[in-house]
């Protein structure tokens, strides 16, 4: 009854003091982590299925956009709430964990299609599966982010891919200019269990919460064939403790690379670095968003090569491999593509200057102009301010991504593409000639007014501000610092 009481918005009081001591269990743990690296936890279990650590993990859950989607038992987190059972909901799962009969269901499969005919397949979880996951991730999460390296951002608390973009142009800057520009084939498909189990026990000796791990692991999948069971290799499909547990597992990776920046390297003093300069010997850089990384040198092709084939080891050592057909070797000046952008190194017009430039990538750019296609076919019967909306939708969310990157012409041709495919649809729609569409949208003195609808105006991508998103390196700040969290 009284976690009923506490999932109702009419107290956010209580909702917010359990939070914060969820958090300051974070904080502790994540200090503990912090002062001994070689630290293992233990008795971590109990927090897992904890009434206060399930309720904020429902509430995570419940938040987010795939709380409208059901797993194989078609439950949705609005039938929950709507039943009035959420306390009973919560309080059974914990149950179940406690008495050891909680057993994960396997996940609903269904196929995303991509560009080019594809499809990628998307694993969803029962709900229940979901709030215990989060509840997994929140244990786990503080005590692994001690141990990972800045040289990974991609689904870290406060890192996003601007400052894995930023980071590659403040060492391209810096000489750092050949590149292996790496593809993991099917990574998250094929990480094998034992090595992500073997480096979760590095730090958790509760041999339940690793059995819980495993249990994901190994949950399968249910398509339209029948259940799959789960092999050897690979995270939980659309799991929220995916991300995390494969980046448990790449953080081998990172560390490998990075092992001459550790204290004591050769690389890990700027003196260290320029010595091995004048030594005719080459420096290198990591740069990782989940799978997809980059290495750099300031060395020579050559480096690159050497590179590529301890990474193949490392990859290897993991279940992986690359992708031979979008791996390669590159120097900066050919360009490369990463996160959407494009990065290249190139003369300034007008001053001969050469700067490491950040660019939109085509891929990314035909994706946002077919996006507007999508939203605008000719025949479509659909009210204008309804396409509008989600046309702006689409248009703010693309320009907000990219307002870092070099994108004022890519900005302005987005802004006559979109206008253009809504005149020629209103045209169409309608039977207008052009003289009527000037009637439509030209003022009386000549100047085009901007498409609308009643109670919505079409988003203009050349009025979103342009600007540098600088490199912030090791001052990017942990959640779980306890100065941060205050």
């Amino acid at each position: 009854m009284t976690q009923d009481a506490l999932v109702n918005s009419d107290a956010p009081s209580a909702m917010v003091i359990i939070a914060g001591r969820v958090a300051r269990t974070q904080v502790k743990y994540h200090r503990w982590a912090m002062t001994d690296r070689m630290m293992r936890f233990g008795d971590l279990f109990n927090l897992v299925c904890h009434p206060n650590h399930l309720l904020v993990a429902w509430e995570h859950v419940a938040r987010n956009k795939g709380a409208r989607t059901a797993g194989i038992d078609g439950v949705t987190v609005r039938q929950i709430v709507r039943s009035g059972q959420v306390g009973a909901f919560l309080a059974g799962i914990a149950a179940t964990l406690d008495d050891g009969t909680y057993r994960p269901s396997p996940v609903r499969r269904v196929l995303i299609p991509k560009p080019g005919g594809k499809s990628r397949p998307l694993g969803i979880p029962t709900i229940t599966d979901r709030v215990v996951q989060q509840s997994l991730r929140m244990v786990l999460e503080p005590i692994f982010e001690a141990d990972f390296l800045p040289v990974s951002y991609g689904f870290r608390p406060r890192r996003r891919a601007h400052d894995a973009i930023a980071e590659i142009h403040y060492y391209a800057t810096r000489g750092y200019r050949w590149v292996l520009d790496a593809d993991i084939e099917g990574c998250f498909d094929n990480i094998d269990h034992q090595v992500i189990l073997a480096r979760v026990r590095t730090r958790i000796s509760d041999k339940k919460v690793v059995a819980l791990v495993r249990a994901f692991l190994k949950a399968g999948v249910m398509s339209d064939l029948g259940l799959e069971r789960a092999g050897e290799a690979g995270t939980p499909q659309g799991g929220i403790i995916s991300p995390l547990l494969a980046n448990i597992a790449l953080s081998v990776l990172d560390e490998a690379i990075m092992a001459p920046w550790a204290p004591g390297g050769e690389q890990s003093t700027t003196w260290g670095r320029r010595r091995r300069v004048l030594h005719g010997l080459g420096n290198w850089r990591i740069v990782r968003y989940a799978d997809d990384f980059v290495i750099m040198t300031n060395g020579s092709q050559d480096d690159a090569v050497a590179l590529r084939e301890q990474a193949r080891v490392v990859l290897a050592g993991l279940g992986l491999r690359f992708s031979e057909a979008k791996t390669r070797i590159t120097h900066l000046s050919e360009g490369i593509d990463f996160l959407g952008f494009h990065l290249q190194w190139r003369p300034q017009r007008g001053s001969g200057k050469w700067y490491c430039m950040v660019f939109i990538g085509e891929k990314s750019f035909a994706k946002i102009k077919q996006t507007i296609r999508n939203l605008t076919p000719r025949r479509s019967p659909r009210p204008l301010a309804e396409v509008i909306t989600e046309v702006n939708a689409a248009l703010r969310g693309w320009t907000a991504y990219f307002r870092y990157a070099l994108a004022g012409r890519r900005f302005s041709f987005l802004r006559y593409f979109t206008w253009n495919r809504i005149v020629a649809w209103q045209r169409e729609q309608h039977r207008w000639s052009w003289t009527q569409v000037k009637r439509w949208l030209r003022r009386p003195d000549g100047s085009w007014r901007t498409i609308a609808a009643p109670g919505v105006v079409l988003f203009d991508p050349t009025r979103v501000g342009i600007r540098r998103y600088w490199y912030r390196g090791t001052r990017i700040t942990s959640p779980y610092d306890p100065i941060t969290t205050g």
